[in-house]
Formats: structure tokens, sequence, C-alpha cells
């Protein structure tokens, strides 16, 4: 469960999940199938990547234009690419960039995959969708690894992130992953602040985690 996995200082799961990746892993979904290199984040460990990949299954993406923000492995960019979309896939981790555009190969699939902080190396561009699984536990990222898992102590990915979406949401549908471990109160009061609110979309509880996938809108 991602609730439980992404406390990753605690030490038993730490080395739990260093034994487990301490080499590329495969994940499949719907017939496609990727490697996932230890230092991206885990989509065969979390709940947060399946449940994106059954929402995304069912979204008319046919000749839209769709958005992973901060990808990881890239798997539901690569499904969003296999269902029709035109897909633009980015990241902070080029380990992760890497693999994609292997694993793109590998599955005959075609997306556009660029390096970027954000919306840093995204600017002046729109997406008919917008794809977020968003790192949210307050602690400050050692290295690239750990930004996938930790939004800085005073959630700075998040304040970040509402200051620029605002410029892609008149265009876009927008949707975001929480679960009931992160602190989805002050994440929301974090976009309320940049006039965003949370409508939400879809929820998922398995054994004793929930996540919610919001719709981000202009308030």
């Amino acid at each position: 469960m991602r609730s439980l996995i992404k406390k990753i200082s605690h030490p038993f799961l730490k080395l739990g999940l260093r034994l487990y990746y301490w080499k590329p892993r495969t994940f499949c979904y719907d017939n496609i199938c990727i490697k996932v290199h230890p230092d991206v984040f885990p989509p065969q460990l979390t709940l947060s990547t399946k449940i994106l990949l059954d929402f995304v299954n069912e979204l008319d993406l046919k000749n839209n234009t769709f958005l992973e923000l901060g990808c990881g492995s890239g798997i539901i960019s690569l499904l969003a690419a296999k269902n029709g979309a035109n897909v633009t896939a980015s990241d902070v981790n080029k380990i992760a960039l890497a693999f994609l555009e292997i694993n793109a190969l590998k599955n005959n699939l075609q997306l556009k995959i660029i390096y970027s902080d954000l919306f840093d190396n995204l600017k002046n561009q729109t997406f008919d969708y917008i794809i977020i699984n968003p790192p949210y536990y307050p602690k400050k990222p050692k290295n690239t690894k750990e930004q996938a898992w930790f939004c800085g102590e005073n959630f700075e990915y998040f304040e970040k992130l509402f200051i620029q979406l605002p410029n892609y949401l008149a265009s876009s549908n927008c949707y975001m992953i929480l679960s009931q471990d992160c602190e989805i109160e002050k994440i929301k009061a974090i976009a309320l602040k940049n006039t965003m609110a949370f409508e939400l979309a879809y929820e998922k509880k398995k054994l004793v985690e929930t996540n919610y996938i919001f719709s981000i809108s202009s308030s």
C-alpha cells in the first residue's frame, strides 16, 4: 500500500524496499509491460498507480492531448498513448525518463518525453488532460529519488504546483490522486489560496487505505 510503503524513513520498510528493488522490476498493465529502475517510484508496490491506470483507462482520450506531470515509470502515459492520446510525459528523474524511452520503444508506443520540474519546461503548451500523482509527505527530499515521495517540509511542491497550474486549467481536465494518509486539507488550502478548488471524482478503498481522485478547476 502506498500509505505504508511511502513512509520509507521507517527502517524495516526502507530495508524491504531496498531488497526488493536491488534490480529493475517488471510491471504490466493491459498488455503494456515495462521495466522499472530501482530509483523510480514503484508501481508494483503501491496502490495509487494502479488506481490511476483504471481511472485513465475509462477516459475517452482518442486524439486528446494528455500530460502526465511527474510520470515516474510512465506506465500511465503509455496507457494513454495506447488509447489514442497525444501524450507528453514529464519528470525530474532522468533515469525514469531514460527507462520510459526504452519502454515506449519496446511497446511500440509514441509519446513526448520532457525533463521538467513541474511546468518549468512545459510553458506555452496546452493539454486536454493533466494527470498528477504527487509526492505528499512533508519532508525535505534528499535526492531525486525521494522527490517522488516527499513534498518538502513546508509543502513546497504544492506551493509551486498551484502557482503554475492555473495557467493550464482553462482548457484542461486536471486530476490528482491523494491518499487518506496525507494532509488533504492542507493541500486543498494551498490550492484555494491560488484560486483552485477540488471536487471528488473517484474514491477507492482497499484494505486499510482509501485513495481519492480529485478534479481540480479554477474556483
